[in-house]
């Protein structure tokens, strides 16, 4: 069991804002949409209900070799690219391959794979369906090609639980570490699933916002008009380590990861619960873990997907943890920005928080327009000064099937 702080040495992302985590953060503060009307033709072919999507900015298979590319599914191929880049951020540690872990998500996995094959097979044959087809579509295709990428032995584990997946594989990161299982992990999420059955499928849910007129605005949390949230696609990466081991090689410090909770709603397949009990629970969880009080919460990072059921239930949720100084806590929910990622989405807010603490800043929450008076959570359309001093944030993701992660970082 190791009694060193676990912390953040690098950090990865290929998101709707940015092709890296640096250009993501930037285009965050400066309030920029990532939603756009997809130029595709399946879009009219089908008449699907929502034309628009959170698509990624810079491409995967135009920044890795073209026969790496061909060999990974797209959620794959982000995945590697959000991972060298935080490999390379790290300073590419020195570290036993027995004791490098790899923690990582996805929500859905290879469906760009798994669909394009079933076309090839009705219209082609089974001849024609590639042999590549499995390891390409299988949900642990992203953390098995990366630890055959870095060499990584300790484990390679894949989390899939919805939009709580990355978080949760922060949290079996964390737990990893502490156990003495790896002395390093690289852990995240990735998800790319913008595609005509999704698409439909979510709006058949009445999940998705129908904002075809002004896609860049519309997913809007917390605001009383919102509709439903944006599908986003992307990776993102945090290189987790005992401070000993970062310390001793000389190693920047983002921040540290004090804590995680990850809980279940047992409650129904896709609704939250809406005591919030489940989630309540896990940032209870996360907090005992950072042997930290609610007083000590300088900032969070909201799951707030923009649906109009799920952001009062989190408002609720929070508020039977910390009471009344829910309201005086500075929120982020940065899915306005980015869309939702699904499995992908909480290793992405975890980098937002920790560059928040690094920062000191917390992110606006942009399109909101009057806020919905059941989560009048304290939240801005411009970045909000945390100030001095030590500072906790935590970074919620719940997900289909009553999944609830939390993960609280602390300022260095």
């Amino acid at each position: 069991m190791s009694n060193s702080r676990i912390v953040v040495t690098g950090i990865g992302a290929s998101s709707p804002l940015g092709g890296t985590a640096p250009e993501s953060w930037s285009a965050l503060l400066d309030g920029v949409s990532g939603t756009r009307t997809l130029e595709y033709d399946w879009v009219e072919q089908y008449q699907l209900p929502v034309t628009f999507a959170a698509e990624a900015k810079v491409r995967p298979d135009t920044v890795l070799e073209r026969p790496v590319a061909k060999r990974l599914d797209p959620s794959s191929q982000f995945a590697l690219v959000a991972a060298l880049e935080a490999w390379a951020d790290a300073g590419s540690p020195e570290v036993a391959p027995e004791r490098l872990g790899v923690d990582f998500a996805t929500g859905i996995g290879g469906l760009h794979t798994l669909l394009d094959a079933w076309d090839v097979l009705r219209e082609k044959g089974p001849r024609r369906v590639l042999p590549m087809t499995v390891p390409m579509l299988m949900p642990n295709a992203a953390a098995g090609n990366l630890s055959l990428h870095f060499n990584a032995r300790a484990y390679a584990r894949t989390v899939a639980s919805a939009c709580a997946s990355s978080t949760e594989s922060i949290v079996n990161a964390i737990e990893h570490i502490r156990a003495g299982y790896a002395d390093v992990v690289i852990a995240g999420g990735t998800e790319s699933v913008i595609h005509p059955v999704t698409l439909a499928a979510f709006s058949s849910m009445q999940a998705l916002s129908k904002r075809n007129d002004d896609p860049g605005t519309a997913s809007r949390p917390t605001s009383i008009d919102r509709d439903g949230f944006v599908m986003g696609e992307g990776a993102a990466v945090l290189i987790l380590e005992t401070e000993d081991h970062a310390r001793a090689r000389g190693a920047k410090i983002y921040a540290a990861v004090v804590g995680g909770g990850v809980t279940a709603d047992s409650y129904h397949i896709t609704a939250n619960d809406p005591e919030g009990l489940g989630a309540s629970r896990a940032v209870r969880l996360a907090l005992d873990m950072a042997d930290a009080s609610v007083d000590d919460v300088t900032h969070i990072n909201a799951h707030a997907t923009s649906t109009p059921v799920g952001d009062p239930n989190e408002y609720s949720a929070l508020r039977s943890v910390f009471g009344p100084r829910i309201d005086e806590i500075p929120v982020s929910a940065t899915k306005a920005s980015t869309g939702h990622l699904l499995g992908g989405t909480g290793a992405l807010e975890a980098i937002f928080t920790v560059l928040a603490l690094r920062d000191r800043v917390a992110p606006p929450t942009i399109n909101l327009t009057t806020q919905d008076p059941e989560v009048p959570f304290r939240i801005s359309g411009t970045p909000t000064p945390l100030g001095d001093g030590p500072q906790l944030a935590i970074s919620n993701s719940f997900g289909f099937g009553g999944h609830n992660a939390v993960a609280a970082f602390a300022s260095v």
